[in-house]
């Protein structure tokens, strides 16, 4: 379920499209940064949490402040440029509070799986499109990144010429967890250090080849 009734979506995406509109292109920060920063804030999280101060209570370029105030100490006064047009920066913002709407993902899930926001700002070209053509894309990236990562335990075993049970006698790691591994049921990138050290160990390969 949703943090927020989608009463409030409108208002979110519009404030988040600002907030993305200024922070690129009145206080110069990268778009990938912007996100970065925001998706791992406090102010961030109160947007994702559906806090009504923060989804329509104050405007993009408040929110932006807010951000810089929590990051800096400083509060910001550089005026927002007065544009009619909507930017690609704007849509990039507008899309992703969209999306984590109906994806009910977390801002940091987003960028973690794949979805920056340089990769959704590229993807301008659906901007005139229904907003469910942009959340189809947008899984399409976080389950295309998902299945990379799953897969490569699986390759690297079939490159070895392993069997699923040779490389859990080889690890010391039980084949279920093997299986639920390379099925992607399990994130190896959260597993315990030792686990990944005994896989690589036993793959011949750097534990950052697995995760």
């Amino acid at each position: 379920m949703s943090a927020y009734n989608e009463w409030y979506l409108e208002d979110a995406a519009c404030n988040l499209g600002e907030f993305f509109d200024y922070m690129v292109h009145d206080l110069k920060v990268n778009i990938d940064q912007t996100f970065e920063w925001f998706a791992y804030s406090a102010t961030g999280h109160h947007f994702e949490n559906g806090n009504p101060t923060f989804l329509g209570g104050m405007s993009g370029v408040e929110l932006a402040r807010k951000l810089i105030h929590e990051l800096t100490g400083d509060w910001i006064a550089t005026p927002p440029t007065q544009d009619i047009d909507r930017s690609p920066e704007y849509w990039t913002g507008w899309s992703l509070a969209n999306y984590q709407w109906k994806s009910e993902r977390r801002f940091s899930e987003m960028i973690e799986k794949g979805l920056t926001a340089s990769r959704v700002c590229d993807m301008y070209i659906l901007h005139e499109a229904d907003a469910s053509k942009f959340y189809g894309a947008a899984e399409a990236i976080i389950i295309e990144r998902e299945q990379m990562k799953c897969s490569r335990i699986k390759r690297l075993r079939a490159y070895y010429g392993y069997t699923q049970k040779q490389l859990s006698e080889a690890s010391g790691v039980s084949l279920r967890m093997i299986q639920l591994y390379e099925q992607g049921q399990n994130d190896l990138s959260k597993a315990q250090a030792d686990v990944v050290k005994s896989l690589a160990k036993a793959l011949g390969c750097t534990m950052e080849d697995l995760v």
